[in-house]
């Protein structure tokens, strides 16, 4: 049995990933979709201090309590960040690492300094009144709410970033239009440290390729 951490992107909550997740419980697996704090049923949470550190600490806060040592931390989008950084402070709890057309950062990145000129004009114009939040794209699911606009911008910061883990996996949607994923995915489909793949997908995986999703995800389980 393997325990999968579902985090999902920008504005979504834990029940982007729960799909996913029923379907990996069904093969025998755990499997925790994870909601930000001021995000979904937590955006009532939403303050100026909510950043990238904050989410961070919500993905290694739920590694303790529920004293998962073995996890496949699984990061869409912008939740490559998150991905990132909990595998870098609790890495001992870790076993696999899983980017799904999400960021992958170095040390001192944010997601501001990787995404593109389409995605940070995002982030400007969608900004809220009150500059807490970036609000959702119009075609995102209903209950998406705004993303703190702070964990964007806030830069990542590596004790050890070239850390290693059992396996690595990046998923690329290939059908993505102007995509600020494309050049990562050029990074490291030759790297030997990477498990690399295209997907037909538009960038929102879990309704364009899920079945292909599922299928990666099992192939890192380890056989034994």
């Amino acid at each position: 049995m393997t325990t999968f951490v579902l985090i999902p992107g920008a504005c979504h909550g834990g029940w982007w990933f729960e799909p996913l997740a029923r379907r990996l419980r069904e093969h025998g697996h755990q499997a925790y979709s994870v909601t930000l704090t001021g995000l979904g049923d937590r955006a009532h949470l939403m303050t100026a201090s909510v950043n990238l550190d904050t989410h961070i600490q919500d993905v290694i806060s739920l590694l303790e309590n529920e004293q998962i040592e073995d996890a496949v931390l699984v990061g869409h989008s912008y939740a490559g960040m998150v991905v990132t950084g909990a595998a870098d402070r609790a890495a001992d709890r870790i076993d696999a690492l899983v980017y799904v057309d999400a960021f992958v950062p170095g040390d001192g990145d944010s997601a501001w300094y990787l995404t593109n000129d389409a995605q940070r004009r995002w982030y400007i114009d969608g900004a809220s009144a009150d500059g807490l939040g970036i609000a959702p794209m119009p075609f995102f699911d209903p209950r998406s709410t705004p993303h703190p606009l702070a964990s964007a911008v806030q830069r990542l910061r590596l004790v050890d970033p070239m850390r290693k883990f059992r396996r690595r996996d990046y998923l690329y949607a290939a059908e993505f239009p102007e995509s600020p994923f494309a050049s990562t995915y050029e990074r490291l489909r030759d790297d030997p440290d990477w498990h690399a793949h295209a997907l037909k997908s538009g960038h929102n995986v879990m309704k364009d390729a899920l079945e292909e999703l599922l299928r990666i995800l099992l192939e890192t389980v380890p056989t034994s």
